[in-house]
């Protein structure tokens, strides 16, 4: 991804964390788009990514760039949900109480990542994960994840803000080169990300317009 991915990043984070400010406190206790998850859950989720992010843009690498914002990702089986982290998640965001303090972590941990992310040289690379890739990819690669996850936390709040169209669009073609396939055009950005990832089932219609591509759904990030 060119150096448009640190606005790309910016535009979606921070159209993420005012999405959740917004959430009203009791919507908390609601299903996300993420199976086995709460509201309160992925917004604990996210925290922990803003640490990842802030971690990642303050460990310089002197390698080769290893992976680019496309093959930092892999196509992985979908989740059994013995991974100890994602069992972890629920615990931790039911420990805060009160949403709250949900947001306000997030508000203080994201916009320092949010910063910490305009501030970076695009070209310095990084070290995440035993990778190299530099911090344009970097910031290029989570574009998707914070696109994903904007759709997750309104996947049932249909009066929440939704994900920006300019980032909607970077996320579709992010995933369909991580898949090395499009989907039809006649399919929204946001019903292509997530039926591309498996956040719902398509429609007969929508799976005949997929045609054999709908076997090969879905795609699961990892």
């Amino acid at each position: 991804m060119d150096l448009d991915s640190a606005d790309l990043f910016s535009q979606s984070w921070t159209a993420l964390r005012a999405a959740v400010a917004e959430t009203p406190d009791e919507d908390f206790e609601r299903p996300s788009g993420c199976a086995g998850w709460l509201v309160r859950d992925l917004v604990c989720h996210l925290v922990i990514d803003a640490q990842d992010v802030l971690i990642t843009l303050v460990t310089p690498a002197a390698g080769e760039p290893t992976v680019d914002a496309v093959t930092y990702w892999n196509l992985v089986e979908p989740p059994t949900g013995d991974d100890p982290l994602d069992a972890l998640i629920p615990r931790l965001a039911a420990a805060y109480g009160d949403p709250r303090l949900l947001k306000f972590h997030l508000d203080d941990v994201g916009s320092a990542a949010g910063r910490a992310a305009q501030l970076a040289d695009p070209a310095l690379r990084v070290s995440t994960q035993g990778e190299v890739l530099t911090v344009a990819d970097y910031l290029g690669a989570y574009v998707l994840e914070w696109t994903l996850h904007h759709l997750d936390l309104t996947a049932h709040l249909p009066s929440a803000p939704q994900p920006p169209a300019r980032t909607l669009a970077a996320a579709r073609t992010g995933l369909e080169r991580i898949a090395g396939a499009a989907f039809p055009a006649a399919l929204r950005d946001q019903d292509a990300l997530r039926i591309g990832t498996g956040r719902r089932k398509p429609t007969e219609a929508e799976r005949t317009a997929l045609g054999d591509l709908a076997a090969r759904l879905p795609f699961v990030l990892g």
